[in-house]
């Protein structure tokens, strides 16, 4: 099948288009390469250096005529929402409307949707969270993803599109960026494998569904053909402390020195979980890699990428 997907030279993007060329997929990658690298990509890919706000956007859809596309191009890092809410809002929500009408005048069969799950709901009432909680975010990031979630529906009914919207828990692994605001599992990654300091917001307690990259791209490959018409979960269901997360890093590191402890920022959810078990009936979908494992394999790949 001819794909697109939009962000695929970012973190999760890139292993997303890894997973759909290992399906047989021909893939176009669409990425303003702001946050995502070109190294990231194999040479088998297309990649075309187009803003998901552009007009150029048609233009690309009408030569490349997808059957599907995978929409993964965002702005996520919550403290940035905070922010800049307006610019958020800009790159999430009005974005997403350029890129959907550009898909329904290219005749795309089907979009699927990367959300979130950690950012949508709120400190949630129940954990793990399902996908019938109420939609309650604490930042503009958690809000505009949603918004776009209802034009993504709305674009199923007016124009028969076909969707899936996955919900992402804490997503981490290889190539997720060490330098930005989000991904702790990184940052403080590779600040261990360098004997840095590293700073916990809050006292350490909050707590996140860690859920591997790997994992993630497989949920978007069932996606392709399942799942249609709805709102998905990808998570492991279990919530995991930031202090835990450090005292496992530090034994997969071997690092040494105490965090340091400073106030918890804006937006932030204190405690996260989600229930994949929808996931599990329409895609076939449960995580497979353990966060002990995961955590292996990233660090051995920080620890690669800084030879």
């Amino acid at each position: 099948m001819d794909v697109l997907v939009t962000g695929g030279a970012g973190f999760i993007g890139s292993h997303v288009v890894d997973a759909l060329v290992a399906g047989g997929h021909q893939v176009t990658v669409v990425d303003n390469l702001s946050t995502g690298k070109r190294a990231n990509l194999s040479t088998e890919v297309t990649l075309m250096e187009v803003d998901l706000r552009s007009d150029d956007l048609d233009a690309v859809l009408q030569r490349v005529r997808p059957q599907a596309v995978f929409h993964l191009a965002a702005q996520a890092s919550v403290p940035h929402s905070v922010a800049d809410p307006a610019g958020d809002a800009e790159i999430n929500v009005l974005g997403t409307i350029n890129l959907l009408e550009r898909c329904r005048s290219a005749g795309v069969r089907r979009v699927v949707y990367s959300s979130t799950g950690g950012a949508l709901y709120g400190e949630p009432e129940q954990i793990p969270c399902t996908e019938g909680h109420a939609i309650r975010p604490l930042s503009p990031y958690g809000l505009s993803k949603y918004v776009a979630e209802r034009y993504v529906e709305m674009y199923g009914r007016l124009h028969g599109l076909e969707y899936a919207i996955l919900r992402y828990a804490n997503v981490y692994g290889p190539r997720q960026d060490p330098f930005g605001e989000a991904g702790v599992v990184s940052i403080f990654g590779q600040r261990m494998v360098n004997g840095e300091d590293i700073v916990v917001f809050g006292d350490g307690t909050q707590e996140r569904d860690f859920v591997y990259v790997e994992d993630v791209a497989r949920a978007n490959l069932l996606a392709l053909e399942r799942g249609g018409g709805q709102a998905l979960n990808i998570g492991c269901g279990v919530g995991t402390s930031v202090n835990d997360l450090v005292a496992r890093l530090r034994q997969a590191t071997g690092y040494e020195k105490e965090p340091t402890y400073t106030e918890p920022r804006a937006g932030d959810v204190y405690r996260i979980a989600l229930d994949a078990s929808r996931a599990g009936r329409e895609l076939g979908w449960e995580p497979k890699v353990s966060l002990e494992e995961g955590l292996r394999r990233t660090v051995a790949s920080i620890r690669d990428r800084s030879l």
